[in-house]
C-alpha cells in the first residue's frame, strides 16, 4: 500500500465541479479584487463563528501581523508566545516591530504551557498569542484570566484550528482578534495563499480593513501607513465552496484520529484528549524517541509522514542574533520527537489502519524505547 502524507488533488476532488463553477463566474464576472466574493465569504465566516467582522487578507501570516499593527502599540513591546510556534508566528511579531517572547509549550499539547507565562510577563508585555498548536486549543479560561489580571490582549493563532472547540465555544472566538490562514493543507484551505481576522471591536474591524488595502479609508485616502494584503477573489469563491463542507471535514479527521487512538494509545504518545475540547486534527501527532528511524520505517513501507517542525523558530538562522544564547529544552525535545501521521480528508480508515499497523510493528521491535 503507498498512502502519500497529503494529496491535495484528492482532498479537493469531491469538490472539483463547484470549484470550477466559482472560477468561471468570477472570471465572466470581471470583479477580481475585494468583489462580491470576499464579502460574502466574510460574512459567512463570521457567521461560523458568531462574530459580527472577517477581514479577508493573503495569508495567515499577513492575518497575524495585521492584527498586531492594527493596535498601534509602542515600538517593541512584548508578545508573549510558545516557544515551538512555526516561524509564521515570529515572523508577524517582529515584522509589526514587536519583541517576540518565548515560553515552553506543554509537552503533551504542543501547546503553550500556561503555568510559564506570568514568569515572561514584564512591564512591556502587551500581548499574549496563543497557538492552537495542530488544532488542539489552548486553555483559553486560564489565559483569559491572566489576561485580565495583568490588563493583556490576546490575540489567537487559528491557523491550524479552523472549527475546533473549547467548553463548546470554537477558538477564534476568545481573543479581542484572531488570524486564520488558508494555506491550501489546512482543514479550510483555498487553492492558494489566503487568510482571515475576527474581530467584534468596530473600530479594529475598520482599521484593518483600511491597513490591508494601502491603509485606505476610500479610495485614494490613506490614512495609514498600509499593505497590500487582500484576500484574492478567487480564493475567497473556492473558500465560499469548501466552507459549508468544514464540519463534515473535520468530522472525518476526528473520525480518523479515533481510529489511531484505537490502535495505538497503549503504544505510543499520541496527543492527549482533553475534557471539554475538541480538537480538529489538522496534524496528528505522535512522539517517539526514535522518531528519525520510525519516519524512515513507514516510508520504506510506503507511509509518508512530516515532521513540524525539525528546527525551532530560534535556532533558525534569521533569529541567531535574537536569541544566540536561548535555551528551551522542552521545545528541543519537542521538535526532536514529532512526527506527523497522514489524516487528511483524502485518508480513509483502510489507509489509517495500515498506519497504525506499521508504527505498532515499530514499536514491538523497538520496544526498549518505545514511549517517549
Amino acid at each position: 500500500m503507498n498512502i502519500v502524507y497529503e494529496n491535495l488533488k484528492k482532498v479537493n476532488q469531491s469538490f472539483f465541479n463547484q470549484l470550477h463553477l466559482a472560477s468561471q463566474s468570477v472570471i465572466e464576472n470581471g470583479w477580481y479584487i475585494l468583489g462580491k466574493e470576499v464579502e460574502k465569504f466574510e460574512c459567512q465566516f463570521a457567521s461560523y463563528h458568531s462574530m459580527k467582522y472577517c477581514i479577508g487578507v493573503a495569508s495567515g501570516l499577513d492575518a497575524l501581523k495585521l492584527s498586531l499593527k492594527s493596535l498601534s502599540l509602542p515600538k517593541n513591546s512584548e508578545v508573549i508566545l510558545s516557544a515551538n510556534s512555526y516561524i509564521a508566528t515570529i515572523l508577524a511579531v517582529t515584522q509589526a516591530e514587536l519583541k517576540p517572547v518565548l515560553v515552553e509549550p506543554d509537552l503533551a499539547t504542543g501547546n503553550i504551557d500556561v503555568s510559564q507565562i506570568k514568569k515572561a510577563i514584564s512591564r512591556n508585555t502587551r500581548v499574549i498569542l496563543p497557538v492552537h498548536c495542530y488544532g488542539q486549543p489552548c486553555a483559553m479560561n486560564e489565559l483569559i484570566d491572566i489576561a485580565n489580571q495583568y490588563q493583556l490582549i490576546i490575540i489567537e493563532d487559528c491557523a491550524q484550528a479552523h472549527g475546533a472547540t473549547y467548553f463548546d465555544q470554537k477558538v477564534g472566538t476568545f481573543g479581542t482578534l484572531s488570524a486564520f490562514s488558508f494555506y491550501p493543507t489546512k482543514n479550510l484551505g483555498a487553492l492558494g495563499d489566503g487568510g482571515a481576522i475576527l474581530t467584534n471591536d468596530e473600530t479594529l474591524n475598520e482599521k484593518i480593513k483600511s491597513l490591508r488595502n494601502y491603509g485606505e479609508a476610500k479610495k485614494y485616502v490613506n490614512q495609514y501607513k498600509g499593505i497590500n494584503s487582500r484576500l484574492d477573489e478567487i480564493q475567497a469563491a473556492f473558500l465560499n465552496v469548501k466552507l459549508p463542507y468544514l464540519d463534515e471535514i473535520n468530522n472525518h479527521k476526528i473520525k480518523l484520529a479515533q481510529h489511531y487512538y484505537k490502535k495505538l494509545s497503549d503504544k505510543i504518545d499520541l496527543p492527549p484528549i482533553i475534557e471539554n475540547t475538541q480538537s480538529v486534527f489538522h496534524i496528528f501527532n505522535i512522539r517517539h524517541n526514535q522518531r528519525d528511524a520510525l519516519k524512515a520505517y513507514l516510508a520504506q513501507q510506503g507511509i509518508g509522514t512530516a515532521i513540524h517542525y525539525p528546527t525551532p523558530p530560534y535556532k533558525q538562522q534569521a533569529y541567531l542574533n535574537e536569541w544566540q544564547t536561548a535555551h528551551y529544552p522542552i521545545s528541543d525535545k519537542w521538535h526532536d520527537t514529532t512526527l506527523s501521521l497522514p489524516i487528511s480528508f483524502g485518508h480513509t480508515l483502510d489507509e489509517i489502519d495500515y498506519v497504525a499497523q506499521q508504527v505498532a510493528y515499530f514499536i514491538k521491535e523497538n520496544s526498549t524505547e518505545a514511549i517517549f
